[in-house]
């Protein structure tokens, strides 16, 4: 009895620290979920509201976009509100916004829709981490972590196979309409048991940093999702480019010249936290390329029905889920370095297997090659996320955080822009009469990405090394300077 008072308490003691928790939970896995759910109805969207493929892979990048331009604000947002106002806040958004684009009659109004969830997401996933961090005890810390890196990494993998089997019974509507009834669950866990587990305090909002974030992550999406409808080499797209990439980098100097900076950035001078973020954005890049082609190739290459399309990918999304279980274990034990040079190396595999696929091919081939990715990614995904945030200080390691989700968002819809646009090119180049067959040849320009993103992670792990190792110079590198 005297060890069990002995244990260190949580930062915010409740009584089930779970149920408060659930509402997060839920709005969590309802965010990741429709991150990938929607690929799979991408055809049905473009014939509902008569739009080709480039303009509805936003229904994608667009909620990808909004989700990274909120997360940076997202410590801020904790000093002004409390955390059960802004949970409720983010529930009822995403809830508007699933009813806004499951009604809509006009692309343009679901795209609305869409980007209105988006900014429910992206304010719910950090407080989500960061409210595991106050109402968990020390001692039971690893167990939580690993039960919300099970959220963020199955739902997006059975979301393709959730929305199928939606689809095969309903329609493309329901889909949206599926995220409404999970989330007014999470709205009654949150209104019943989520504490504020955070002080407000309403600090100053410094309006010109607001406004570069917004540009510059904002400027450089949109131009990398225009790519497919105007060129690479266009006005609008270089334009769009290179303006945000300026506001970013005078973002950047600002954050580092003010006393109280909305992330600091001194989270860069550390080379494991570098390496360990630019790992885990390659890892979801190629996670998701691979599924948002997959389920477009099952369709319009191999001309299998949706609903059993959604089938077809669940084998994967099992294997994932259980790798993403284990994963964090392993991580205690053997470190990032070989954990990620083996998921890379996997990866590679499933994306040379992928590039060998045609129409004809056996379909348990097809699901061969996404079991064996979906082995490799969540293999390497929580152990470098970890690496890279262990590698920092306690004081820059709610900054880590919140870079590693803005950044991961980030690059998600920038890898998912430029396989749109390589899938576009693919099946221009093709030359073929038969539809599948051109889309199965822009299909391979995709997995050619995929191919290419696995090597360069294969090769960055390689650099990995243990963070603890450093401790001392990464204190010394980061530490505050006397005045």
């Amino acid at each position: 009895m005297n060890q069990m008072n002995e244990m260190p308490k949580a930062r915010v003691q409740v009584a089930h620290p779970y149920l408060a928790l659930m509402g997060l939970y839920l709005a969590g896995f309802t965010g990741m979920y429709s991150e990938t759910a929607l690929n799979i109805a991408l055809p049905q969207l473009s014939a509902a509201f008569g739009v080709d493929s480039s303009l509805t892979q936003w229904m994608v990048v667009g909620y990808m976009l909004v989700i990274g331009l909120c997360m940076p604000f997202s410590s801020l947002l904790l000093k002004w509100a409390s955390a059960r106002k802004l949970t409720i806040f983010a529930l009822g958004a995403f809830i508007v916004g699933s009813l806004i684009s499951g009604f809509a009659n006009d692309f343009a109004v679901a795209l609305v829709g869409r980007c209105i969830q988006g900014v429910g997401t992206g304010i719910v996933l950090p407080l989500m981490f960061s409210m595991v961090m106050q109402v968990i005890p020390p001692h039971k810390l690893g167990a939580a972590m690993g039960i919300t890196a099970l959220v963020i990494m199955f739902a997006p993998a059975v979301g393709p196979t959730l929305a199928g089997i939606i689809m095969g019974a309903l329609s493309w509507r329901w889909i949206f309409f599926s995220f409404v009834i999970v989330l007014a669950v999470g709205m009654v866990f949150a209104v019943k048991f989520e504490v504020n587990a955070f002080e407000v305090t309403r600090p100053h909002v410094d309006v010109l940093s607001v406004l570069l974030s917004c540009a510059g992550f904002g400027l450089v999406v949109f131009g990398a999702g225009s790519a497919s409808s105007f060129g690479w080499l266009s006005v609008p797209v270089l334009a769009s480019l290179i303006v945000g990439a300026l506001c970013l980098v005078a973002y950047g100097r600002r954050q580092m010249g003010m006393s109280t900076p909305v992330i600091n950035m001194d989270v860069f001078k550390v080379r494991g936290f570098r390496i360990g973020t630019l790992l885990m954005i390659v890892n979801f890049g190629i996670t998701l390329s691979a599924m948002y082609i997959l389920p477009q190739f099952y369709q319009n290459a191999m001309l299998v029905p949706v609903a059993v399309t959604g089938m077809l990918l669940l084998p994967g999304g099992i294997v994932n889920a259980l790798v993403s279980m284990v994963a964090g274990r392993l991580y205690d034990k053997m470190g990032a370095r070989m954990l990620s040079l083996a998921g890379f190396a996997l990866s590679v595999v499933a994306a040379g297997m992928f590039l060998t696929v045609t129409p004809a091919t056996p379909l348990a081939f097809v699901i061969a090659a996404h079991a064996v990715m979906m082995v490799g990614v969540p293999l390497a995904m929580s152990p470098v996320q970890t690496h890279g945030l262990a590698a920092l200080p306690a004081r820059l390691s709610t900054d880590g955080t919140t870079v590693q989700n803005t950044l991961q968002q980030v690059g998600g819809a920038i890898c998912t822009a430029v396989a749109t646009s390589l899938l576009m090119a693919g099946q221009g180049a093709s030359g073929a009469a038969d539809a599948s067959l051109a889309f199965s040849n822009g299909s391979h320009w995709v997995f050619l990405l995929v191919f290419a993103l696995a090597v360069v992670g294969l090769i960055l792990s390689l650099r990995l090394s243990d963070p603890r190792k450093t401790v001392r110079e990464v204190e010394s590198s980061t530490a505050p300077q006397a005045a």
